[in-house]
């Protein structure tokens, strides 16, 4: 049903916990499922240079948020905001269709840290 970059990523998420001095965060919730998932980020002169998260949820919420700050370290924030669902079910291996909702909450999550942002 998931694959393995799907597995790997819940059962040893990357980047997992917060940014003490954070420079951006947020924090949504899927109403249909339920799944909450907590970004936090630390900017540099328009450069992500750290990302962090907390999920509660399923397997794929973990997992796209783990997958998500992968992508987003190193990007400019623009580069952040053009990222997509594509771009996360590819860095996951694919998702099953029953679980894209996860990538879309990671991606909803971003915006709105993105937003938060004061810069």
């Amino acid at each position: 049903m998931y694959s393995a970059q799907v597995l790997d990523h819940f059962q040893n998420p990357r980047n997992a916990g917060e940014i003490p001095d954070t420079t951006a965060a947020a924090e949504v919730e899927n109403p249909a499922c339920g799944d909450v998932l907590r970004l936090t980020l630390k900017i540099d002169s328009d450069k992500i240079v750290e990302a962090r998260f907390k999920a509660k949820g399923c397997v794929a919420a973990i997992a796209c948020g783990s997958a998500l700050t992968e992508l987003t370290i190193g990007k400019t924030l623009n580069e952040a905001r053009s990222l997509g669902r594509e771009q996360i079910d590819s860095a996951l291996g694919g998702l099953p269709q029953g679980s894209t909702h996860a990538a879309q909450l990671a991606l909803d999550t971003l915006s709105a840290a993105l937003n938060n942002f004061p810069g």
